[in-house]
């Protein structure tokens, strides 16, 4: 029966190698597509996939992708740009050298270019495949070859092959996790984003074999709708805990690296009515919230944020006393919405008179203790932990033990059993010296709508004044267009900043710009260089409070890096600036960087 089975599925890959012309529609040398019309897609025979642009959140941006066509929700299952979205009038062209994505101005954004054999034609397949033949009718590129998030039915994973999830549902920039196929195994791994580090697998198949016939060589997802992993030797390995399913032809299957970390294989009722959806068949892991535990590194949620499980999925929620970095995105973590420190302010008062313990229970953060202290009672803890500028949190046992803890917390998580209870250090109410973003005594900016800036550094807030400023300036200078639907700028809360006054603001502080001594003449290349070098640190002068921040910070510069592009064509208008500000719009991953700050 092993024998039957390891035969079956070697036939099956074989038959998935050979190229489907009986379901193409051929496309030939010189067709092009363009984002500016509505003809701007390539369709399988069948029409059941699309290959061209799709608009991104009613904006001026386009994803070259594939996406299933006779659904209503027209479901993304492939794209090419992701971190780099094309502006409105970019062209798309199947040239011998391969496809080819230009922006407006000409410039490249990207393409698919095999480097030993020229292209003939085109095809988008019905098996949602999009091709390029070569002269001797082989495939010399196929996106099945080169995956985003997602696999479909009749796809198969070469070793080292990965997979990797968007940023959020709408933003199509790489994620915070990564699907590896590698050594014979399946990994599911969390990133460090926004850089590439990659943290200990929370999910293996454990396919892997010191004999190499007996390890993982395949990642197969078939024609029925079961995936698994084929052997070297030809044996099929199931994904624990998976099993085999029973095939359904009615069905559209997928099988998605969510932007939650979770891998889900999805089915669709074919031919359905409007009101139905996708539903999950099976996910991997199944607790994503205690899957992922690294002693570095946020955990499945961000840094001083808890994960639960709600519907099958990892939600991720703020505790007492903190809010959510970027609401529109509650997987990049939380923050204090007051002011920790040491002492009263300033000396003048008893920290045990601007701070409270609010209770909490059924939640921990497993990692991070700094001490531990016994025999205790929950009331020698409370006061601990007030008393220590450095305490951010207690955990009491319910017995006599007491753990403090400081920022940032990681790994957190609901549902843990017992009487154990999370002692939060928050500022009382009736004190004015908070962060609260209720609070009358909080001085507030008017820039892009009154509601950027963090608070609490005056250096800091010098800095973005600038960097806005300079935003506008450049803008201006470097003539984005008559675009009548920018007139209404003038009607925004967007100020320019004189020398005298940010001089009074800094008294009369000399600002260094130190990522490197050549590059401290202006303001632009330094920020872009910081950012390269993923120096947010040296950009805010070690700031604790923008550090805190980070992940707003992080975005707030790639809107301004957006702004500053060479090519008019690929600066946002200002009205997806402030989109992009408030967290209506996505922030792409932005391009290179000018070749010049300044120049015009």
């Amino acid at each position: 029966m092993a024998t039957l089975a390891a035969l079956s599925s070697l036939i099956f890959l074989c038959l998935s190698q050979l190229p489907c012309y009986s379901s193409a529609v051929n496309i030939t040398l010189g067709l092009s597509l363009s984002s500016a019309t509505n003809n701007s897609s390539w369709l399988s025979p069948s029409e059941e996939f699309a290959f061209g642009f799709r608009q991104l959140n009613n904006s001026d941006l386009f994803l070259l992708a594939i996406w299933f066509n006779k659904i209503p929700e027209r479901t993304i299952v492939w794209y090419a740009n992701g971190d780099r979205p094309a502006p409105r009038g970019s062209t798309l062209e199947l040239t011998t050298n391969g496809l080819v994505l230009k922006n407006p101005g000409g410039q490249m954004v990207w393409s698919a270019s095999p480097s030993s054999a020229s292209v003939t034609e085109a095809a988008m397949l019905d098996t949602g495949n999009f091709v390029l033949t070569g002269s001797g009718s082989d495939f010399v590129w196929e996106s099945f070859k080169n995956p985003t998030d997602t696999i479909l039915p009749t796809q198969t994973l070469d070793l080292d092959s990965m997979l990797f999830s968007k940023l959020t549902p709408t933003n199509f920039s790489k994620g915070r996790f990564e699907l590896h196929f590698v050594n014979g195994n399946v990994h599911l791994n969390l990133v460090a984003w926004p850089s590439q580090f990659v943290y200990d697998s929370y999910y293996s198949s454990g396919t892997s074999s010191i004999n190499s016939s007996e390890s993982g060589n395949k990642f197969v997802f078939n024609a029925s709708g079961n995936i698994y992993i084929v052997k070297t030797n030809g044996e099929i390995a199931q994904l624990s805990p998976w099993d085999t399913i029973t095939p359904r032809v009615d069905l559209y299957y997928r099988a998605t690296l969510d932007s939650d970390g979770v891998f889900t294989q999805y089915a669709y009722q074919k031919n359905s009515p409007t009101n139905q959806s996708w539903w999950v068949v099976r996910i991997l892991p199944e607790n994503m919230c205690i899957a992922i535990f690294n002693e570095i590194g946020s955990g499945p949620c961000g840094f001083n944020s808890y994960c639960s499980i709600q519907n099958e999925r990892p939600s991720c929620d703020c505790p007492p006393g903190y809010v959510f970095v970027d609401p529109s995105n509650i997987f990049m973590g939380c923050r204090p919405n007051f002011r920790q420190g040491c002492g009263g302010d300033n000396g003048s008062r008893d920290p045990g008179e601007l701070y409270e313990i609010r209770e909490f229970s059924h939640v921990n953060w497993p990692l991070g203790d700094y001490e531990r202290l016994a025999p205790y009672s929950q009331k020698d803890c409370e006061q601990s932990c007030i008393y220590d500028c450095s305490c951010a949190v207690a955990i009491y046992d319910g017995n006599t033990t007491c753990w403090k803890k400081k920022l940032p917390l990681s790994n957190g998580r609901d549902g843990e059993p017992g009487s154990t209870k999370v002692l939060f250090k928050v500022r009382k109410g009736d004190s004015s010296s908070g962060f609260d973003d209720n609070s009358s005594s909080r001085r507030r900016v008017p820039i892009l709508l009154g509601s950027l800036l963090l608070g609490g550094s005056v250096f800091f807030n010098v800095i973005l004044l600038v960097a806005i400023s300079l935003i506008v300036f450049v803008w201006h200078k470097r003539g984005a267009g008559n675009n009548a639907q920018d007139s209404n700028v003038s009607d925004t809360n967007i100020r320019c900043f004189t020398y005298k006054e940010l001089e009074e603001a800094t008294d009369g502080r000399s600002v260094e710009m130190e990522c490197e001594e050549e590059n401290r003449a202006i303001l632009t290349d330094w920020a872009c260089k910081c950012y390269v070098e993923r120096r947010l640190d040296v950009l805010v002068d070690d700031d604790e409070t923008a550090m805190a921040d980070k992940a707003r910070l992080h975005k707030w510069l790639m809107i301004a890096i957006w702004c500053i592009q060479d090519d008019p064509s690929e600066r946002p208008t200002m009205k997806m600036v402030m989109q992009m500000l408030e967290g209506v719009l996505e922030v792409p991953q932005p391009p290179s960087f000018p070749t010049s700050s300044f120049s015009v």
